[in-house]
């Protein structure tokens, strides 16, 4: 059993793929081999890809003592994203969120290290874009955890966000808004931070990897464009294509919700193609 956690992927010119959490009872039958015992199904996962987006972290905070157990239990290179608390994102002033924003960033996410990734503030569909109060939110974000850069992605859902002011201010803070290919969200192709954050729900049951093969070709190439800092033509902006300087960018893809059994084998698919 040992051999199938030898070798772990590690990012392929700055493009990282993964999934949302790792605890799914469909994947013991499609992703983790028979057998396997569930505590070790996070050790086993993080050694077949190269991110995994934490949900839980969004309906509660976790002790520190958490965090450090998912950082021994990975290895090297790999990294996770945290959803944001709920209690935060679901505020109705995010303005007046600075204490508890505090208190999720300095509650133990440090624990992590080397394998804390972005984290993810990822807004209700209800919350209309305010300039003011995001404005204000983004101000509270602190860019630095343990001496270590801390990175932010916002996940908007209001279409009233599709808009230049948005991008001027998330541009202003050098902050990637998540570019989703699902029809339910509105989704930022448009580059405005040093990384790119895609969460991809659209993955189908009859596909044993989720899309079809010349779909996970698109997105490879998408990813490429994005790591060397260009932005793919074949995809919605909200301003020129070209808005945004040219420079090489990390970049996130996570294969979330849909025909949830198949994203595991989406995400290594894009892995391989890459």
């Amino acid at each position: 059993m040992d051999d199938l956690f030898a070798d772990a992927p590690k990012p392929v010119h700055g493009i990282r793929t993964g999934i949302g959490g790792w605890t799914f009872a469909p994947w013991r039958d499609n992703f983790y081999p028979k057998g396997l015992v569930q505590k070790r199904e996070l050790e086993y996962a993080s050694r077949h890809l190269t991110a995994i987006e934490i949900n839980g972290t969004f309906y509660g905070t976790q002790p520190p003592e958490v965090y450090a157990r998912w950082r021994d239990e990975t290895p090297e290179g790999f990294v996770f994203s945290l959803k944001a608390p709920r209690f935060i994102v679901g505020a109705r002033s995010l303005a007046g969120t600075g204490a508890k924003i505090d208190a999720f960033v300095h509650g133990g996410i440090g624990e992590l290290g080397s394998r804390l990734g972005p984290v993810l503030w990822q807004f209700d569909p209800r919350r209309a874009f305010d300039y003011d109060d995001i404005a204000a939110f983004l101000d509270l974000l602190p860019r630095t955890l343990d001496g270590a850069p801390l990175r932010h992605v916002l996940e908007v859902r209001h279409p009233s966000f599709q808009l230049p002011a948005y991008l001027a201010l998330m541009r202003e803070h050098g902050l990637p808004s998540v570019f989703t290919d699902s029809t339910e969200y509105p989704s930022f192709a448009d580059l405005s931070g040093d990384i790119v954050y895609a969460r991809l729900m659209a993955s189908r049951e009859q596909h044993k990897d989720g899309y079809p093969g010349l779909q996970l070709d698109a997105w490879a190439e998408r990813a490429h464009q994005w790591a060397r800092g260009e932005a793919p033509g074949d995809l919605a902006y909200v301003e020129a294509r070209d808005a945004a300087p040219v420079t090489p960018r990390e970049v996130f893809v996570f294969f979330i919700s849909a025909a949830k059994a198949r994203n595991p084998a989406a995400a290594m698919a894009l892995q391989a193609r890459l």
